[in-house]
């Protein structure tokens, strides 16, 4: 179990986080909040690249900072953007990783060979990773984070940049890792974990605005989505969420207090709740 208790962080007097108390079991955490809201400072602290100003971050009861590289070795982390040399393959590379993380050799063998299984890459373990796609780097930065077989897993803006295609295989592939280990997934992205965090964790103004299903957060704004024929107009106080296409045409998704002349009742989604929470946000 991985505790946040309380911890604030500061860079002179730019507070990016106050007071956040956490607590993370097994499963898929889905660490959602728009660009600046502070969730890579956060994932910072957790990896303890960053320092609380003030606060603790505990492992099973224990400080993280204390437990120094005893927690790092339960630790697998997939940064936003990853080092790797282009004119390596993935089996070279994660060999290359294994010794930096002190992984004896006949193990990390045959992890190496696992891991390149479970991330579809067997086929292409000797090529040279400059001929791969983004996709298929972010899989090799998934094998390589995944090298020491961690307790705790933090991928940080991890599809950023991938098709829709790696999309999917990454959902799936998290969803896969997350059934005997703590999966903390950070983005911006909301149909990245809509389907596959028990957890959304929400912060707004520095601050944690929540940590639920995403069921329950989405229950905020049940009965008070609808949507409107192309044309239409929203009130003052009507939120426009979203447009879409439908076989009528534009329809435009909006959240109201009480439905609108000519709307048509909704059931509200996560990127419905994201875009209604974060409304008057300038991050």
């Amino acid at each position: 179990m991985l505790s946040v208790e309380h911890v604030t962080k500061r860079y002179g007097k730019f507070t990016a986080l106050e007071d956040i108390s956490l607590t993370f079991e097994n499963g898929v955490y889905g660490l959602l909040a728009p660009n600046g809201a502070g969730k890579t400072t956060l994932i910072k602290m957790l990896t303890t690249l960053l320092f609380p100003t003030e606060g603790k971050i505990l492992w099973k009861g224990r400080d993280i900072l204390e437990m120094d590289g005893d927690y790092r070795g339960l630790l697998g982390y997939l940064p936003q953007e990853f080092g790797y040399y282009k004119n390596y393959s993935p089996r070279k590379f994660l060999r290359y990783m294994a010794v930096l993380q002190g992984v004896e050799r006949k193990t990390a063998e045959e992890r190496i060979d696992e891991l390149l299984e479970l991330v579809s890459l067997s086929e292409v373990k000797d090529k040279k990773m400059k001929q791969f796609s983004g996709g298929m780097i972010q899989r090799v930065g998934i094998a390589q984070a995944m090298l020491n077989d961690p307790k705790l897993l933090i991928l940080d803006e991890p599809t950023a940049g991938l098709d829709p295609k790696e999309r999917v295989r990454f959902r799936n592939l998290i969803h896969n890792l997350s059934h005997d280990r703590i999966v903390i997934l950070s983005t911006h992205i909301v149909s990245d974990i809509e389907t596959i965090a028990s957890q959304i964790v929400m912060i707004r103004d520095h601050r944690l605005y929540c940590c639920d299903t995403p069921a329950h957060i989405c229950a905020l704004l049940r009965g008070k989505i609808f949507e409107l024929p192309e044309g239409s107009v929203p009130a003052e106080d009507q939120l426009l969420l979203s447009e879409r296409q439908s076989e009528s045409g534009t329809c435009l998704r909006i959240a109201a207090e009480t439905p609108p002349a000519g709307a048509v009742k909704a059931d509200p989604n996560l990127e419905d709740t994201f875009l209604y929470i974060y409304r008057d946000d300038r991050v």
